[in-house]
């Protein structure tokens, strides 16, 4: 783990985040899909997490960063099959999984550095569940702007002490800038959030865009916007002075615009 607090994210370009929240297999060949680029951000959704728990994180990396190799596919495997004998077969998991990978495939994708955001949406016990990311490779995690204050701050100055980017999500929250003016520090990043669940049920909820100028008058942070997947959307968030896009539903559906939307914002979107 780093020490010291240094974001790799800048202030001077934009970002595609692309939340993965489904299976591990369908993680596994969206991140096959992809280009390697620093502009990307890989984010393990809430519901991969819960299913797969934070190692998830660890293989998310992996495949970023060395592509998918049968080996590494063979040994996810073999590790899973070992977690079903209690204490015992934990431990050789740990041993296993803590092995480097012998037949990575050595190319110059092998240089990559993946950027994984861990959606935990903290609520409570900040410090205890930055620290579970951190050990897991992650390089940010989210909190709920909804969680107290006093969560909020513990979990900052966590992550701050990992070396990891704090990100909170204001989704359900009517006033952001009073969440972020009881902080003691800020987080590196505010996530503007409209859930899966308001944009299926109530087609009039905007994605909450006029918040980004607010909260970029007062504080000199970066803002993701979440809950809008058509190009549209996408665009219409970055030309509002988004500095993240968040993108889940075209990425699931691996529909033919997938990949096209990616490789648009790359280009056009600076």
């Amino acid at each position: 783990m780093r020490k010291g607090y240094i974001s790799r994210l800048s202030d001077k370009q934009r970002y595609l985040q692309v939340a993965l929240n489904s299976s591990r297999e369908d993680a596994r060949a969206i991140l096959s899909k992809l280009p390697q680029s620093d502009r990307i951000i890989i984010e393990a959704g809430t519901p991969l997490i819960k299913r797969y728990g934070v190692g998830i994180i660890r293989e998310l990396y992996d495949w970023s960063a060395y592509g998918v190799s049968d080996d590494l596919t063979s040994k996810t495997s073999t590790t899973n099959q070992l977690a079903k004998f209690g204490l015992i077969g934990m431990v050789a998991k740990s041993v296993l999984e803590a092995q480097p990978s012998s037949r990575r495939p050595k190319h110059a994708s092998s240089k990559h550095t993946p950027y994984i955001v861990a959606d935990m949406k903290t609520i409570d016990r900040g410090e205890t569940e930055v620290e579970m990311c951190a050990r897991a490779g992650a390089s940010a995690v989210i909190a709920m702007g909804s969680a107290p204050i006093e969560t909020l701050n513990a979990f900052i100055a966590s992550c701050e002490a990992f070396g990891m980017d704090a990100m909170i999500d204001m989704m359900n929250v009517e006033f952001p800038l009073t969440t972020l003016r009881a902080l003691k520090k800020q987080p590196r990043v505010v996530v503007l959030h409209r859930g899966v669940d308001e944009e299926r049920d109530n087609r009039q909820k905007m994605l909450p865009l006029h918040e980004i100028r607010r909260i970029k008058g007062a504080y000199d942070i970066l803002i993701a916007v979440a809950g809008g997947d058509t190009p549209r959307e996408v665009q219409s968030a970055a030309f509002n002075d988004a500095d993240i896009v968040v993108i889940w539903k075209s990425v699931y559906e691996q529909n033919g615009e997938t990949l096209e939307l990616v490789e648009n914002f790359l280009k056009t979107i600076k």
